[in-house]
């Protein structure tokens, strides 16, 4: 049986921008460091003469912050914030690069830029461009991945990074410059690549997915117009890809379709695990020490953890969604695990006072700011655009009568206005109960595991081993990013603990 699971909200950030891509540092000793990126779209400053826009401006802002755990109520810290290009993806390098933590951000300028980590402070910390490349001038760079993904150095430093052509470009770091440069572009995919990605475990090999519907892997030393692969499994595009750093051979990917599949990389022709997550599956991240942990952004659902075990080890065709983090009214995009090691979890009596205090106070709030949340709600005019969009969309949220009242619920605090956010960008923390019968954090979709969340074993939850782990993951349309703890018993109701490593595939 699935082991016990919850999450707790940390922290909720107003990011003014809708946010989509967010990644911690995995430098060693720079952990604490978090990066999100964010994409808006300007309306057309005038219209021509038959009526019709002029083209809209994408703009977006790169955030820095610095997580402190000694700072419970409000952990995250911005310490910089520089205005961008709309920004489709961020990647840290695994590994410092000419000893500096190093970045990639993909723009809608069709570049990629690499910014270094200056400074000994943590909280003081800033990044500093340091050179970039254009990778066409009609296109949208729009995912980049390093080949660093085992933390291996003495290797040469490369970046794949895909585009909205279709096309996948090759590129090397020169540390002793430092400097890139292009070694390679192909076009992979008849519409836009949404996702590209190194083998881990043979740096020559990279993957990619396109609109077209097709996962593909790639060879770099072979002619780049013939696949090593080409997948039609999903049904959908393909818009997430992540090689897993712990076990060789082994490859998640997603899709519109709204399925995770895992594979074998040795056969493609048919995945090991396919599992219905409910919504479009933008980004997926293997949990940094635990091997059989997947974390996916699903878009509509919002994000879900799986325990991918089954799969692995006992030829299960579906992994089970151990926790799911709900949104509403935006879509799950960017996702990220810390590498922190967080501090042990309250006790349950800590719980149930923080779980009747938060909902006190959210009720209270509710109450009090039902009234200037309706008048503010109201004659809403957005104009955006999904980074997963080919077109540009306007909502009109115009309301003729009274916007209907906000009621209050267990869950993540509700976005709100800048107004209303008392001047500054980072809310208060928001204890969450658990269970399945919660918004958020309840296991949701295939296999819920059952007794799972607070409600469960008491003894077995406050005396039993756990993985706790910081995530970090933003949505779009909101203007909201979250960080929230999310812990697992290593015992199950059985009593017994589970393998934190399943056969390996090798």
């Amino acid at each position: 049986m699935a082991a016990p699971c919850r999450t707790r909200t940390l922290q909720v950030v107003d990011t003014e921008f809708s946010a989509d891509a967010v990644e911690w540092c995995p430098v060693e000793g720079w952990h604490s460091i978090l990066a999100c990126g964010t994409y808006h779209l300007r309306p057309p400053a005038q219209t021509d003469s038959r009526g019709s826009n002029g083209a809209c401006d994408r703009t977006g802002r790169l955030y820095l912050y610095h997580y402190n755990e000694e700072q419970p109520f409000i952990p995250l810290t911005e310490i910089q914030r520089i205005d961008t290009a709309a920004i489709l993806d961020i990647k840290w390098c695994h590994i410092p690069v000419a000893e500096h933590p190093m970045v990639g951000i993909a723009d809608s300028t069709g570049a990629v830029e690499f910014c270094h980590l200056t400074g000994s402070e943590k909280n003081s910390c800033m990044l500093e461009p340091c050179f970039r490349v254009d990778l066409g001038a009609r296109c949208l760079a729009l995912s980049l991945d390093w080949s660093t993904g085992r933390e291996q150095c003495g290797c040469p430093l490369r970046v794949i990074s895909s585009d909205s052509e279709g096309k996948l470009n090759l590129l090397a770091i020169d540390e002793s410059a430092p400097s890139v440069h292009i070694l390679n572009q192909w076009e992979a995919h008849k519409f836009e690549a949404w996702i590209s990605a190194f083998n881990y475990w043979d740096m020559d090999v990279v993957y990619s997915g396109g609109d077209d519907n097709l996962l593909k892997g790639w060879d770099t030393r072979r002619r780049p117009e013939a696949p090593v692969f080409t997948s039609r499994r999903h049904s959908m595009g393909v818009c997430s890809i992540q090689c897993s750093p712990h076990r060789e051979n082994l490859l998640a990917t997603g899709s519109y379709d709204e399925h995770v599949l895992l594979w074998d990389t040795r056969n493609m022709k048919q995945p090991l695990a396919d599992t219905h997550v409910e919504g479009g599956v933008w980004r997926l991240k293997w949990h940094p020490t635990c091997d059989f942990v997947l974390l996916a952004a699903c878009m509509q659902s919002g994000f879900k953890i799986l325990d991918c075990r089954g799969s692995l080890a006992e030829n299960t065709e579906e992994c089970t969604i151990l926790s799911s983090y709900v949104l509403h009214n935006s879509l799950a995009y960017g996702a990220d695990w810390s590498r922190l090691c967080p501090r042990g979890s309250l006790t349950a009596t800590q719980d149930s006072i923080a779980e009747c205090q938060s909902s006190e106070e959210l009720v209270g709030r509710s109450e009090e700011g039902d009234e200037r949340l309706n008048l503010q709600v109201q004659n809403l005019k957005i104009i955006y655009e999904s980074p997963t969009a080919t077109f540009d969309v306007i909502l009109d949220e115009e309301s003729e009568g009274p916007a209907p009242p906000l009621k209050a619920e267990p869950g993540p605090e509700l976005p709100r206005a800048p107004e209303l956010a008392g001047g500054s960008d980072l809310k208060g923390s928001l204890d969450l109960a658990v269970g399945p019968a919660r918004g958020v954090g309840s296991g949701s979709g295939a296999k819920r595991p059952s007794g799972m969340g607070l409600a469960g074993d008491s003894a077995t939850s406050l005396d039993s081993p756990k993985e706790m782990s910081i995530v970090a993951t933003c949505s779009f349309y909101d203007n909201i990013l979250h960080v929230w703890k999310w812990e697992m018993s290593l015992i199950t109701s059985a009593g017994s603990p589970p393998e934190r490593t399943a056969q390996s595939l090798h």
